[in-house]
């Protein structure tokens, strides 16, 4: 199944469709389909952006992604280091309720089915103590065929529906009502800031990728993401420091962390985690341990 950015070709004789891939790392550029989009990572770590929003995602991790939600996994830099041994492997499930499965969803029995979609309509992360039981009946779905591939689909589907609390992927007011090319300039710009956030990207070089002067940039971006622009490359250099003051690796030393993620002061990186997460980068490493070690000790 070739995927291209914004447009997903499908196979005519095929009403869900699956896929199952091993590689180095994710489809690295931002792109949207009319289908419904179940992913299980059954390896790989990074960051989804869905929309205007951003979560992290680990092996074991489960994703239902709204039809046409603009999305991308961007797997994390070392995935992208020659010979670095590294691979992503992940199952797809995409279905298309208003396309070929429109007479399936338009019965009486699906009714509750639809309005499930309807109201979640971009999609959510499945909650860990569910995501086992999804992803096995997910490649369920996936080794099967035929009527046999309907049926599975269909236990699938009852199982989200009785998910309580799914973390939304973005705000149900976010738009996803954007244009081709548009799509493809977002891309642009939104792969450029993930590639090179950890560096002092300025408006004027972002604007440069977008082929706008920067005032109409900043209006472009706030209409399409729901930010301002700074807000954003900010959540996602703390998204990235997050991981990284709880990796292990330099977890205690807080001012590398904050350089590496492309801060220069670390007044200013303080400032801004705390403005974002909620409390300093010491109080939410010592929170993480203690959950963490706190869960430890219950198994």
């Amino acid at each position: 199944m070739k995927v291209l950015p914004f447009t997903l070709l499908v196979p005519d004789d095929k009403s869900v469709i699956s896929e199952q891939v091993e590689l180095p790392h994710f489809y690295p550029h931002l792109h949207r389909h009319d289908e419904c989009q179940i992913t299980w990572i059954e390896e790989g770590e990074g960051t989804l952006i869905a929309g205007n929003n951003m979560h992290d995602f680990q092996s074991g991790d489960v994703f239902l992604i709204g039809a046409n939600l603009p999305h991308l996994f961007k797997s994390n830099p070392e995935y992208f280091v020659s010979d670095s041994g590294k691979l992503i492997k992940a199952c797809s499930l995409y279905f298309n309720p208003k396309g070929v499965m429109a007479s399936l969803f338009d019965l009486p029995e699906m009714k509750s089915s639809k309005a499930f979609l309807q109201n979640h309509k971009h999609g959510f992360k499945i909650p860990e103590e569910y995501s086992r039981e999804i992803a096995a009946k997910l490649l369920a779905v996936h080794q099967s065929a035929g009527t046999d591939l309907l049926f599975k689909f269909l236990e699938l589907f009852e199982d989200f529906m009785s998910i309580e609390d799914a973390e939304p992927l973005c705000p149900a007011m976010y738009s996803s009502d954007i244009s081709e090319n548009e799509g493809i300039r977002l891309s642009n710009i939104l792969n450029y800031i993930m590639q090179n956030y950890n560096t002092p990207i300025t408006l004027e070089n972002v604007s440069d990728v977008a082929f706008m002067t920067p005032q109409a940039f900043c209006r472009y971006f706030k209409k399409h993401t729901g930010r301002k622009f700074i807000s954003f490359l900010n959540e996602v250099r703390i998204n990235e420091a997050c991981k990284n003051l709880v990796s292990g690796k330099k977890a205690d030393c807080i001012s590398g962390v904050a350089y590496n993620a492309g801060f220069n002061s670390i007044t200013n990186f303080n400032r801004v985690f705390k403005s974002v997460v909620g409390s300093s980068p010491k109080d939410y490493v010592n929170t993480y341990h203690k959950v963490n070690n706190s869960h430890r000790a219950s198994i």
